[in-house]
């Protein structure tokens, strides 16, 4: 069954440009030329993934990806023709999955889309696990927290679950980068943190499960209550 991606951007021709390449690879796309229309078709259609460009008229991408990660963890990529890396943080901190600069190369993005695709999909092969006060599902794709439901982006549930299955071993970050991002990912390392610090405050007290290793930098640890 074919994908359904949104594709958000007030640009026409860069949004059709994107489009048709998608359509190519046997995705199906729905448009939105603003931020509006884009929550408009959010909340009308099943989607498996938005491509969102940062800068649109009305709500900007920003907007749009702070409302829809109230109630989805569906897989967010932004787009900006910005180089700031504050810009591509402030992205994560938001619950974003990806981050693209324009110009890019529509291959580029393409593999970004399967791979990400690929990750969530690859979750209905798993189990459930309990570690502490932490259980996850990666079937359902679900993140409980002393019996509490926790929403984690796509991006974020992926980390965690790789932290997990390393339980007790010293990773650096990028040893994580290769794993998360892929070993294509060109993105500063800090990125990493800024993952790590939104997984931390969603898990509450358990975000101490993940323990800062300095100098190296991250391990998955169950302490006792």
């Amino acid at each position: 069954m074919a994908r359904n991606i949104l594709v958000a951007d007030d640009e026409e021709r860069m949004r059709r440009l994107v489009c048709d390449f998608l359509r190519k690879a046997d995705f199906n796309t729905y448009e939105a030329a603003d931020g509006r229309q884009a929550l408009q078709i959010f909340t009308a259609q099943p989607l498996d993934l938005l491509i969102l460009d940062v800068m649109m008229p009305g709500y900007d991408g920003w907007t749009v990806c702070r409302e829809i990660r109230k109630t989805s963890s569906v897989p967010i990529i932004m787009l900006t023709a910005r180089g700031e890396e504050t810009d591509e943080l402030f992205g994560f901190d938001l619950g974003a999955d990806e981050y693209i600069a324009k110009p890019f190369s529509l291959r580029i993005l393409l593999a970004r889309v399967e791979a990400l695709l690929r990750r969530v999909g690859s979750k209905t092969l798993k189990t459930i696990r309990t570690l502490g006060g932490l259980r996850i599902d990666e079937a359902g794709h679900y993140i409980y927290v002393d019996d509490q439901t926790v929403d984690l982006t796509a991006k974020e549930f992926e980390l965690l679950v790789y932290l997990a299955d390393h339980t007790g071993r010293a990773l650096t970050r990028e040893q994580i980068l290769n794993a998360v991002w892929d070993y294509d990912y060109y993105g500063d390392i800090r990125t990493v943190d800024a993952h790590i610090k939104n997984i931390r405050l969603k898990l509450g007290a358990r975000g101490e499960y993940i323990q800062t290793v300095r100098g190296v930098g991250y391990r998955f640890g169950v302490t006792s209550s």
